[in-house]
């Protein structure tokens, strides 16, 4: 997908891109590749995949969930910044949390923050099991997302504590989704959350598929969740 493509294809799902935006893109883009020969950032790094697979499936979420409100997201376990960075340079109204457990991560996306010249945005160095009893964090998001971080039990345990009740919790999934809803669903309710919907596409040129899962945070979590760092994926609520 070169940039042409990608500024098109978004218009076409109604996000218009200034040439700032699309300039901060390229800066992200430059600034990602730079970083990743000091560190293990990403295995994408000519412009076209990292145009399509990063950038363009990150904002994916944005055809199926409005984010042109002001909107408080927690991003969990966001590595290099996806995907709530490129949805961040799309729709600057929205407020921006990432917490990773990895510092070089942060330091990364520090950096990026200030080349962007983004603001709203913060960047928090924590476990997500630690971090979701946190309560100056915990019940705090409109919304919370990930992107391919751990299977569905696992990432409801560490996302929904952090959803406001009438929030919503946003995964991001490649294939086998529905295999990995049916295993999450006790975890799903227990957690407080009820599926709303599961959009299904493909990927632009590679045809791959695609699945944003949305789940409304509908009562509050119990307190004893997410449980201590390593518990959920040794021990998942399945």
């Amino acid at each position: 997908m070169n940039v042409e493509q990608f500024q098109t294809m978004l218009a076409e799902k109604g996000i218009t891109l200034s040439p700032l935006q699309l300039q901060q893109y390229n800066q992200y883009f430059k600034t990602l590749v730079e970083w990743n020969e000091k560190m293990n950032l990403t295995a994408i790094t000519d412009q076209e995949s990292v145009y399509l697979k990063h950038f363009f499936d990150s904002i994916s979420a944005a055809f199926y969930f409005d984010f042109t409100k002001p909107l408080t997201i927690c991003d969990v376990g966001a590595g290099a910044g996806f995907p709530s960075i490129p949805i961040k340079i799309a729709f600057p109204n929205i407020h921006v949390t990432i917490v990773d457990s990895l510092n070089k991560r942060i330091h990364f996306l520090e950096h990026l923050a200030k080349e962007l010249n983004l603001d709203g945005v913060k960047f928090i160095h924590d476990r997500a099991e630690t971090f979701g009893q946190n309560p100056v964090y915990r019940e705090q998001f409109d919304i919370v997302m990930a992107r391919a971080v751990a299977r569905m039990s696992v990432l409801t345990e560490l996302c929904l504590p952090l959803a406001k009740v009438g929030g919503n919790f946003i995964a991001m999934k490649a294939q086998s989704a529905e295999e990995e809803l049916n295993l999450g669903k006790k975890a799903i309710t227990l957690m407080g959350g009820k599926i709303e919907n599961i959009h299904s596409f493909s990927l632009p040129f590679e045809e791959s598929e695609r699945n944003i899962i949305i789940i409304n945070k509908v009562k509050s979590t119990p307190k004893k969740y997410p449980r201590k760092p390593g518990t959920p994926n040794k021990s998942p609520v399945e």
